[in-house]
C-alpha cells in the first residue's frame, strides 16, 4: 500500500482513487498548467494518467501523491516520485490546481517528498525536468534546493534538469 504524508497544512496520499478522477479531468480539460505535465487531455486520456499513476507505485514501488488541503480536503494536485521508461533519473513531478496555488504548498509538499527520497528511499539523486518556459516550477525548485544541471530531451522535448541535492533547501 502507497504511503500517507502529513506536513503542517497537507496530507499527501499515495492512494489514488476514484475520487480523484473528477478533479484529474478537470485540470487536465481547463487549467493551462497541463500542458507542462502531458496535457491538455480528454476525460479518457485524464482517467488514464490517473490509472498509470496507480500503476506506478505498484510497477516501481514509489510514485506521486494526492495533495490534499488539511483544512478543507480540498483536491489540491499532486507531488511526487515519477520514473516512466523514457525517464533517466527519477523526477520529482508536481502540480497544483489554479486554486491552490500561491499558498506554498507546492514548496511544503516538496519539501516532504524530498524528505521521504533521500531519507525514507536513500536515494541518492533527484531531479525535476522542466521546459525553460515553467518559471513557476523554476522558482519551486530553488527554493527546494535545485539547482540547474544542463539539459535533456524526453519525448522530443528539450527540458532542463534541476538537480537537487540531499543537503539543501525547503525541508
Amino acid at each position: 500500500m502507497p504511503p500517507t504524508l502529513t506536513t503542517e497544512r497537507l496530507t499527501l496520499r499515495g492512494a489514488w482513487d476514484e475520487r480523484d478522477v473528477a478533479p484529474m479531468v478537470d485540470f487536465y480539460a481547463n487549467d493551462p498548467a497541463a500542458a507542462y505535465v502531458g496535457g491538455p487531455l480528454d476525460a479518457d486520456l485524464a482517467w488514464r494518467a490517473l490509472a498509470a499513476r496507480i500503476g506506478h507505485w505498484q510497477l516501481r514501488g514509489f510514485g506521486l501523491f494526492v495533495i490534499e488541503e488539511r483544512a478543507t480536503g480540498a483536491w489540491c494536485g499532486w507531488c511526487g516520485l515519477w520514473q516512466p521508461l523514457i525517464f533517466p533519473e527519477i523526477e520529482m513531478s508536481y502540480a497544483l490546481v489554479a486554486p491552490a496555488r500561491g499558498n506554498g504548498f507546492l514548496t511544503e509538499a516538496g519539501a516532504a517528498v524530498k524528505r521521504y527520497a533521500f531519507e525514507t528511499r536513500k536515494q541518492t539523486t533527484l531531479v525535476s525536468y522542466i521546459v525553460a518556459e515553467n518559471t513557476p516550477s523554476q522558482r519551486v525548485a530553488t527554493r527546494l534546493g535545485a539547482a540547474r544541471d544542463g539539459q535533456t530531451t524526453i519525448k522530443d522535448k528539450t527540458v532542463d534538469i534541476w538537480r537537487y541535492s540531499v543537503a539543501t533547501g525547503a525541508a
